[in-house]
């Protein structure tokens, strides 16, 4: 079973041509989510050799179960940990939901502490809100808890305030925010090839 879409549009030039690709991550499930258009629409920004996968399968994990994970981890639980270890970076982007991200995110990181599939890797972080503060309690909860985990959480992370009157038709149509998520996934691309030259 596959809970991914590919999209394999367009990144930025700082890749140095060689190929890389990410995995975007809503933390809504809701159909009509802010974040949800956020996370196509980078992955329609993303320019050759840079490809997006959009990660759908959020809302078909199973609650966190240590005595599950240490046995037998769910195939769904087995195909996000495949999906995060074979990209060079993960963008992430989250509602607030009670001054924190959705449980329903934080359900599937608590699936891939165990297996290290986010240490050293390149983490974008955006939050999505109608509210003017864009979301940054989410933000700051969702950087803690990404960098217990040892996530190289990215500096250009971003708050989109307002989020629902710069969109239309489910996806960013704002200028200066779409300007704002090319930076950020200039700065994933970059990330990820230093980390390809590390290794």
């Amino acid at each position: 079973m596959t809970s991914s879409v590919s999209s394999s549009v367009a990144p930025p030039a700082q890749s140095g041509g060689a190929p890389l690709h990410f995995i975007a991550i809503s933390g809504s499930l809701r159909a009509n989510s802010l974040n949800t258009g956020v996370v196509h629409t980078v992955s329609e920004l993303c320019v050759a050799p840079v490809s997006m996968t959009v990660y759908g399968g959020l809302g078909s994990l199973p609650f966190f179960n240590q005595d599950v994970e240490e046995s037998c981890p769910p195939p769904e639980v087995v195909e996000l940990r495949e999906l995060i270890a074979a990209s060079d970076g993960v963008f992430i982007s989250s509602p607030e939901y009670a001054h924190g991200t959705s449980g329903v995110l934080k359900n599937g990181l608590e699936w891939i502490v165990g297996g290290g599939e986010l240490v050293d890797k390149p983490v974008a972080v955006v939050t999505a809100s109608p509210a003017v503060t864009g979301g940054d309690r989410a933000q700051a909860w969702l950087r803690e808890t990404l960098e217990v985990m040892g996530a190289d959480i990215l500096p250009e992370s971003m708050c989109i305030p307002v989020a629902g009157a710069k969109m239309s038709g489910g996806r960013v149509t704002e200028e200066a925010t779409l300007q704002g998520l090319r930076d950020v996934l200039a700065a994933m691309a970059r990330a990820a090839a230093v980390r390809a030259a590390g290794s």
